[in-house]
C-alpha cells in the first residue's frame, strides 16, 4: 500500500518529524524524568500525563515515518479546463439547488470546515476530471448517492497553506 502525497506534503511531514524527534522527544522525556522523582508513580498524575504525551509524540513519529516510507509523489497534470488537485471548485447540487465551494486537496490535508475535501473522498473523487457545467453523481456508499453539477472551477496550486491533519 502506499500514499498519495505531493512534494509539499512530504516537505511538511519531513519538518513536523524532524521538530519531534529533535526537539519535542527531548523536552518529553525530561518532563517523564522530573515527574518520575515526585514520588509515589501509582498516584502521581503528573507523571502519567508526561508519559501520555511522550507515548502520544512516539506514536506520531512512527506514523510519520509511515506515511513518508510508503509515499507515492503526485502531481496535478489537469487540465486547464478539468478539475484537478488544489483547484477550488463550486458545485450546484441538483436535489436542491444549494451551493458548495470545495478545494480538493490529499488526504493528509482535508479539512471538511475549511473547504478542503480529499481526492478520495465520494464528492472529490467524483469531481477529479469534471469540467464546467459538467452533471456527475457522488455514490457515498451501496445505498445512497446524489447528482451535482460544477459550476465553476478555479485552478489552484499547492501553496503549501493547508496544514497537514493531527491524525
Amino acid at each position: 500500500m502506499h500514499n498519495e502525497l505531493t512534494q509539499i506534503d512530504l516537505q511538511k511531514m519531513r519538518e513536523e518529524l524532524d521538530y519531534r524527534r529533535i526537539t519535542l522527544r527531548p523536552q518529553l522525556l525530561e518532563e517523564v524524568k522530573v515527574a518520575r522523582s515526585f514520588g509515589d508513580l501509582s498516584e502521581n498524575f503528573e507523571y502519567k500525563a508526561a508519559k501520555q504525551e511522550k507515548n502520544k509524540n512516539e506514536s506520531r513519529i512512527r506514523y510519520l515515518e509511515n506515511m513518508i516510507k510508503t509515499a507515492v509523489v503526485i502531481e496535478d497534470r489537469s487540465a486547464a479546463d478539468t478539475v484537478g488537485l488544489y483547484d477550488r471548485v463550486t458545485i450546484r447540487l441538483e436535489e436542491d439547488g444549494e451551493e458548495e465551494t470545495w478545494q480538493v486537496v490529499t488526504t493528509v490535508r482535508q479539512d471538511v470546515s475549511r473547504g478542503l475535501i480529499s481526492k478520495e473522498s465520494p464528492m472529490g473523487s467524483a469531481l477529479m476530471g469534471r469540467k464546467a457545467g459538467e452533471r456527475f453523481y457522488v455514490r457515498v456508499n451501496k445505498e445512497f448517492g446524489y447528482y451535482a453539477v460544477v459550476s465553476s472551477i478555479e485552478k489552484g496550486r499547492d501553496d503549501g497553506s493547508a496544514a497537514l491533519n493531527s491524525y
